[in-house]
């Protein structure tokens, strides 16, 4: 075997050995569900059975084997208790195990294969946005909790006034408060079969107090989320900002208090390479400061760059509010950005500050003369 291929093969070991999905387990989980939906066709299982169940088994033996190799990796690091208690070692057992186990247990093969279907929980990690959803459902579990309990009080209350109502009227729908429990349900979440409807006129009524409850209930889980959500988002904003601030060296003096206080301020803009930031002769509304990349400047007759740390666009901020030149990026740039009413509330508060910036624009207003 030639050294380029056992080194692919170890670097495929050792990125499969990883917790992190690869591109090889995403395309073995989209083939795998994909040959378990064709499964269920029988015109498509019967044209092409001997191709499904081998894209299947070749997904199964993927998954033991990426099982395996991540078992033998964390008993050589002292961790395989913690890995096979972890939601992604558990997920990573059922992948490989669940078919083979129904299968040993004589359960018929198409109906087996359908536990392939849990093989998609395996790209739950990967998700964007999962770990801030968990947090929000943790941070925000109270009230999430609260609500729920007023959605089961309604449920069952209305249940009960709907049984006692209907029973006489509907006795094979409403007949008990088992049965009732199905059109509460049915009815507080709107949805609205149609299968199971109050004829007498109080039973019509409390049915119009349930669906108003209804829509008051989900309104508040969607706005207890709304607001965890957009709290999460204001905090993982908030500490990219203080990353991106902290590293920018004209902030560098500020004490931890300032810093919160400008980034509170700034905003974050990720650009790519050449892509126009000011034109000239434009209205000056912000300024920019350079917390990674490059931007170039044209002024008449020379070009200048400026790099990490430096800062453009404040002398519109002090003059007359019109751009004087054109600045693009010349890599990928990472901005932060100061607002006008901002930049004054920022001189205001911080006047060393107001002095550097000063100084800078007179600085380069005597060198574009």
């Amino acid at each position: 075997m030639s050294k380029p291929l056992i080194s692919a093969l170890a670097q495929f070991a050792a990125a499969t050995a990883g917790r992190n999905m690869t591109r090889a387990a995403y395309v073995a989980v989209a083939v795998g569900v994909l040959a378990m939906v064709l499964l269920t066709v029988n015109p498509a299982y019967e044209t092409a059975h001997r191709w499904v169940d081998a894209l299947l088994w070749t997904c199964l033996v993927y998954f033991v084997y990426e099982w395996v190799v991540r078992l033998r990796h964390m008993t050589r690091q002292g961790r395989l208790a913690l890995y096979m208690s972890s939601s992604a070692g558990l997920v990573d057992a059922v992948g490989a195990l669940a078919v083979p186990a129904a299968l040993i247990l004589g359960i018929e093969p198409r109906t087996a294969w359908l536990l392939s279907v849990l093989w998609v929980l395996k790209v739950v990690p990967g998700i964007p946005g999962l770990r801030q959803l968990r947090r929000v459902l943790v941070l925000e579990s109270g009230p999430l909790v609260s609500v729920l309990v007023i959605f089961l009080m309604v449920v069952f209350l209305a249940s009960v006034a709907e049984y006692f109502l209907e029973r006489d009227v509907q006795p094979q729908t409403f007949g008990s408060v088992p049965a009732a429990l199905w059109w509460a349900v049915a009815t507080l979440t709107t949805t609205g079969y149609g299968d199971v409807v109050p004829v007498t006129p109080l039973g019509r009524m409390v049915a119009a107090l349930v669906m108003i409850s209804g829509l008051g209930v989900f309104g508040l889980w969607t706005g207890i989320l709304a607001t965890g959500f957009a709290a999460e988002t204001r905090r993982d904003n908030f500490l990219k900002t203080w990353e991106s601030v902290s590293k920018v060296p004209f902030f560098a003096a500020l004490g931890p208090a300032a810093i919160a206080d400008v980034t509170h301020m700034l905003r974050t803009m990720e650009l790519p390479a050449r892509t126009m930031i000011i034109r000239k002769g434009a209205q000056g509304d912000c300024m920019y400061f350079i917390a990674a990349g490059e931007v170039e400047v044209d002024l008449p007759g020379k070009k200048v760059r400026l790099g990490d740390g430096a800062f453009f666009g404040e002398m519109a901020l002090l003059g007359n509010n019109l751009r004087g030149a054109n600045v693009s990026t010349t890599k990928v740039s990472r901005l932060l950005v100061l607002d006008l009413v901002d930049f004054r509330v920022l001189m205001a508060r911080h006047p060393d500050l107001a002095e550097t910036i000063d100084a800078e624009a007179k600085r380069r207003a005597l060198e574009n003369k």
